[in-house]
């Protein structure tokens, strides 16, 4: 292997060169354009070898990875926040069309006020769309998950689209140490695509067209099942990878200390690392406390979820974005999967780091005591749902 010093969007153009992604079609926006000026300098160079589209939107960059993906070719592109939402029609048309197109968003706040830090809401929107969806906590993650995103979207049992998430600037544009393991390697672990259907004028196949009431539903029922069978060979394809590279994330969930936590902090993205900090240095301290950081969020991590409801005495659930409904959407995931289940401990949700706020050390140290009042005494004034560290003049200091 060879280490190289990369920013979270080098490491995507490199994830997308190394899987040998055979179409790109991107259109550029903050802050995810490095990915795709990176691309460009590799196609210049001579190391990659892909159809480049400069399209004029990114409703039209998805539109051309669907079709290119319906002739048997693989398909990558990337965008972030407003340009995710531009494309949202496609991503339903690509999940619908069962196209294994990869996607890398660099999450970002939705405007206004126009923000081009990290937040969550840009792909939380997108979770009912069909697409496989993972969350990156550094850039190692990032190279390694474009690679194997690939294998699982490829599989024929599985046949669907993947979002990659990578919160903006905190990855996309801080360097970190990169492992790439050698191209023939990932060739035996990544091979060409066989699309089963394709686009074959010796063939004919009609794709998208019209159908009716009694057929629609069949449809819909095959790409649940799909998205179902991508959660064993998500965990698969985690483990081939580590016996490859020696890395490994846990494949739906990457646990830190849960086993015999008492308090667990769940959440995604990058606060997450300093998250397993705050545990080391409360662990030396003599308190039972973990971090459950999500990994894939579609499909939902419904086995690992119900592991940690099986040892916690609570479980504060960290949503960077808001459903406007009630709590994240993390949270309400998660309640409504323990809400069936033996054992169900009280979860509190705490909305931090939005808009790219800081999330610091003190601040997971203060979650981690607030949870513990929760486990012993209830919610308290705040309530189940915990507007952290605002603004307001009232809030306490800890929280700042």
């Amino acid at each position: 292997m060879v280490k190289e010093l990369l920013t979270g969007n080098k490491a995507t153009a490199y994830g997308a060169m190394y899987a040998r992604a055979q179409v790109i079609a991107a259109y550029p926006i903050t802050p995810q354009t490095t990915i795709v000026e990176e691309i460009a300098e590799l196609i210049a160079a001579k190391r990659l070898n892909t159809q480049y589209m400069k399209v004029e939107s990114e409703h039209s960059a998805m539109a051309a990875c669907v079709a290119a993906s319906n002739t048997g070719a693989r398909a990558f592109t990337a965008t972030s926040s407003h340009g995710l939402a531009l494309m949202h029609e496609v991503l339903m048309w690509a999940a619908g069309a069962r196209t294994p197109v990869v996607l890398v968003n660099v999450n970002r706040a939705m405007g206004p006020p126009w923000s081009v830090y990290a937040d969550h809401q840009d792909a939380m929107a997108q979770r009912d769309t069909g697409l496989i969806q993972y969350w990156c906590e550094n850039n190692q993650e990032i190279f390694d998950t474009v690679i194997t995103a690939f294998k699982v979207s490829e599989n024929k049992d599985v046949l669907l689209p993947a979002m990659i998430n990578q919160d903006a600037f905190f990855l996309s544009h801080t360097s970190e140490p990169v492992d790439l393991p050698d191209q023939e390697a990932v060739d035996q672990f990544l091979p060409s695509y066989d699309a089963p259907y394709k686009l074959d004028v010796d063939k004919p196949t009609g794709f998208g067209s019209f159908i009716m009431p009694p057929q629609y539903m069949e449809f819909r029922a095959h790409m649940a099942g799909g998205m179902e069978n991508a959660r064993a060979l998500i965990r698969k394809v985690d483990k081939e990878w580590e016996e490859l590279t020696g890395r490994s994330y846990g494949g739906m969930m990457d646990m830190y200390r849960c086993e015999d936590a008492e308090l667990i902090l769940f959440g995604a993205g990058t606060m997450m690392s300093t998250a397993k900090d705050v545990v080391d240095e409360m662990r030396k301290e003599g308190r039972k406390v973990g971090i459950a950081r999500l990994r894939v969020f579609r499909p939902f991590p419904v086995d690992e979820v119900r592991y940690l409801a099986d040892r916690a005495r609570a479980i504060g659930i960290l949503d960077r974005t808001f459903t406007f409904g009630y709590g994240g959407p993390l949270f309400n995931e998660t309640n409504s999967q323990m809400y069936n289940y033996r054992n169900r401990p009280p979860t509190k949700n705490y909305i931090i780091g939005v808009g790219g706020r800081d999330v610091r050390k003190k601040h997971i140290r203060a979650l981690f005591n607030d949870l513990e009042k929760v486990a012993k005494e209830g919610y308290g004034k705040e309530g189940e749902v915990h507007w952290w560290g605002l603004l307001d003049g009232s809030t306490p200091e800890v929280e700042l």
